[in-house]
C-alpha cells in the first residue's frame, strides 16, 4: 500500500499538473469505485481544481463549490499521468480524470479490488474521511509520546494505526523499528523514555529520507512504480537477507497476508519471534534464539 511518502509524492508532482485546471470529466469502467451517491459524480465535471492534498493514505483533490475528490489507492491502486486522453477498457484501468492539459489513470492490479474513490461537498465531510493519526513529520515529541502510551499496543500495530498515526503502513514500520533498534511486538507502554525518544527521532528520519529518494527518483514526474518493496530497504521484503547493518538473516513474522520483517540482533536481543504459522507448525522444533 503506499504509504506517506509515496502519496506526498504523488500529491507534489500532480499538484504542478493539475491545479488551477479543470476537470472536464470523469470516466468510471469499473461502478464499485465509486463509493459515494451525493453529490454525484457528475457534480466535479467542468470544476477547477484548486487544492491537493494528503490525508492519511488518501488523495484529496479540491475543486470549486466546496468538492473534494478522495482516492484511497489501498494495496494495489495506482495513479499515472498520460498527456493525452486514454481508454480505459483493461481490467487493470478503474478511472481516467480528464484535464485538458492531460488525464490521470487510476489503476489496480489483482482480482481484489479495493481502491475506492468518493466526493464530497465541504471541509466537515472531507475530515470524515480523516482517521485522525497526528502527522508523524509534523508533530513534537510530547505529542508523539502522548498519541504513543494512549493505548497499550505493540509497536507493529501502534505504528500502522491510522487513528494515532498518519500514513505508516506495514513496509515504513518494518523500516521505523528496525532504524530504532526496536522490537515490534514490544509493549507500548513498556518502553521507556530513552526508547521513545529513540523511536521519534527514527520515524522521522526514516520518512523524511524515504520521501527525498522517491521525490529524487521522481524526477518532477508522477512516479510510474510505486512498491512497498524496493531495493534500498533494510528489512521490509528482505527475509532471509543479511541485515545491512550486523549481517543477521532477516526474521519474520507472518499473519494472514500481512508480514513483519525484523533483524533478531539488532531488534530483539537474538531471539526469534513466533510466527503465527511456521511456529504452530513447528511446535517445539521452533528455534527461539539465533
Amino acid at each position: 500500500m503506499p504509504e506517506l511518502p509515496d502519496i506526498d509524492v504523488y500529491v507534489e508532482t500532480l499538484a504542478t499538473r493539475i491545479i488551477e485546471q479543470t476537470l472536464a470529466q470523469i470516466r468510471v469502467s469499473k461502478p464499485f469505485l465509486v463509493r459515494s451517491v451525493d453529490p454525484p459524480l457528475s457534480a466535479a465535471h467542468n470544476k477547477k481544481v484548486v487544492a491537493l492534498k494528503r490525508i492519511g493514505k488518501r488523495i484529496a483533490i479540491g475543486l470549486e463549490d466546496e468538492l473534494w475528490l478522495i482516492v484511497h489507492l489501498m494495496i494495489a491502486g495506482r495513479l499515472h499521468w498520460r498527456k493525452d486522453s486514454v481508454s480505459i477498457g483493461g481490467k487493470q484501468q478503474l478511472a481516467a480524470f480528464d484535464f485538458s492539459c492531460g488525464t490521470l489513470l487510476l489503476t489496480e492490479a489483482g482480482t481484489r479490488k479495493r481502491a475506492s474513490l468518493h466526493l464530497v461537498r465541504g471541509l466537515e465531510a472531507l475530515h470524515a474521511h480523516d482517521p485522525g493519526g497526528v502527522e508523524p513529520l509534523e508533530c513534537d515529541f510530547a505529542l508523539f509520546s502522548d498519541r504513543l502510551l494512549a493505548e497499550n499496543r505493540t509497536m507493529k500495530r501502534a505504528l500502522t494505526n491510522p487513528r494515532m498515526f498518519s500514513g505508516i503502513g506495514n513496509a515504513y514500520s518494518d523500516e521505523i523499528l528496525h532504524a530504532a533498534r526496536l522490537s515490534p511486538v514490544k509493549l507500548t507502554s513498556r518502553l521507556t523514555g530513552e526508547e521513545r525518544r529513540r523511536l521519534f527521532a527514527a520515524t522521522k528520519s526514516t520518512l523524511a529520507d524515504a520521501r527525498e529518494r522517491l521525490r529524487a527518483a521522481a524526477g518532477g514526474e508522477v512516479p510510474g512504480k510505486v512498491t512497498a518493496f524496493r531495493e534500498d530497504m533494510a528489512v521490509h521484503g528482505k527475509f532471509g537477507k543479511p541485515c545491512p547493518d550486523c549481517n543477521t538473516s532477516i526474521a519474520r513474522i507472518r499473519y494472514k497476508s500481512n508480514e513483519t520483517n525484523y533483524c533478531p540482533a539488532c531488534q530483539t536481543g537474538g531471539k526469534i519471534l513466533a510466527d503465527r504459522s511456521l511456529s504452530r507448525l513447528l511446535k517445539d522444533d521452533w528455534p527461539d534464539a539465533l
